[in-house]
């Protein structure tokens, strides 16, 4: 039995596991292999029968069988709920409760509705969860819930109406994992568009590792962000190449955090129950 939080290698997508004493949770579940016919640039590398096999290799009982307490879905971009559909259909695989706000594409910016398959893997991922008869959790906001030893707050789990529209990721999801004096951040895509890393960080304080929101991309990690939460470690679901120069400044030079990249370390764990020991090359 252990405690551990698993980033996978989904090249430049979110794929977390968290391990408690046998209790196995899901947010995101990387980038799906499936796109609109009307829609070809959005053909990307899948990574749904690599996180099929981590389940069923890593958090399967004595039965073969797989069972996640709960999946959280972040928000409805491809990169991080696009494999769900394949993970919640598997027939070895037991998804009990997911928490996933509503979409509505009316609310988002309009590049973002054309170039995108929000809508697309939004529903793939609802119906799949619908046809396997699985709880749907829609407004979590606040909410505070356990797996085995960890104390999971979620926050930003409220759908909100913006004056303005955004894309997404104004959306995200950012869960609060707390177990044996350790204390973790997934931050999602969550972006500062609208103030949220500012808000958040008041809330949140400091943390030991944080996941990067957005993949080291822009428009999320804001200074105040960054050096509010101070995290010890900072894992990116992505490569290092691909952070940008600005972003990566402020992780490694001004708040002096050790950077992890799941695609160039193929995945890290970090162990809980060792003083957060961080073990790479996970699929081994």
């Amino acid at each position: 039995m252990s405690n551990a939080v698993h980033f996978l290698n989904t090249g430049s997508s979110d794929c977390i596991i968290i391990e408690s004493n046998g209790h196995f949770a899901m947010v995101d579940a990387g980038e799906d292999t499936e796109y609109p016919a009307n829609k070809p640039h959005l053909k990307y590398p899948g990574y749904e029968e690599i996180v099929c096999n981590y389940l069923l290799k890593n958090c399967a009982s004595p039965d073969g069988m797989v069972t996640l307490d709960f999946v959280l879905g972040t928000h409805a971009h491809s990169d991080h709920i696009g494999g769900f559909d394949a993970v919640i259909n598997h027939p070895k695989i037991k998804v009990k409760k997911a928490y996933l706000k509503p979409y509505k594409a009316k609310d988002i910016f309009i590049y973002e509705r054309l170039s995108w398959d929000n809508t697309e893997v939004y529903e793939q991922m609802k119906n799949a969860l619908e046809k396997n008869n699985v709880e749907i959790v829609e407004e979590f906001d606040g909410l505070k819930t356990t797996l085995g030893d960890f104390k999971i707050t979620f926050l930003n789990g409220k759908y909100k109406n913006h004056i303005f529209k955004y894309g997404e990721n104004v959306n995200s999801v950012v869960t609060l994992l707390e177990c044996n004096g350790c204390r973790c951040v997934l931050a999602g895509d969550l972006n500062n568009k609208v103030f949220d890393e500012y808000r958040l960080a008041k809330q949140i304080g400091k943390v030991d590792i944080l996941k990067v929101g957005h993949h080291g991309y822009p428009f999320s990690s804001s200074l105040k962000w960054l050096k509010t939460l101070a995290p010890k470690y900072s894992v990116v679901c992505n490569f290092e190449k691909k952070i940008y120069p600005h972003v990566k400044h402020k992780l490694v030079d001004v708040i002096k955090t050790k950077l992890f990249c799941t695609a160039d370390l193929n995945g890290v764990k970090f162990d809980f129950d060792n003083g957060l020991k961080p073990i790479t090359d996970i699929t081994k």
